[in-house]
């Protein structure tokens, strides 16, 4: 399975339409995937988000349920 399986071609989203998504679904029914370094992702990282550092993903994608839409930060 690709990595480009997990994510549809999208634009931008406003934080604004992700903090309403975010209110509007469970997590259950979306992956939030934090895609910063280590460091970075102990500093502090949103409630619930998986922690797979962009220069992973391509390898760690399996972990992700490509049935959901995803949202990367």
């Amino acid at each position: 399975m690709a990595i480009s399986d997990f994510f549809k071609p999208v634009g931008l989203i406003e934080a604004d339409e992700v903090r309403g998504l975010l209110k509007e679904k469970r997590l259950e029914q979306y992956n939030l995937v934090d895609v910063r370094e280590i460091h970075e992702y102990a500093e502090g990282h949103l409630p619930g988000a998986i922690h797979i550092p962009l220069s992973e993903l391509q390898m760690r994608s399996d972990e992700l349920d490509s049935s959901r839409p995803t949202v990367a930060y």
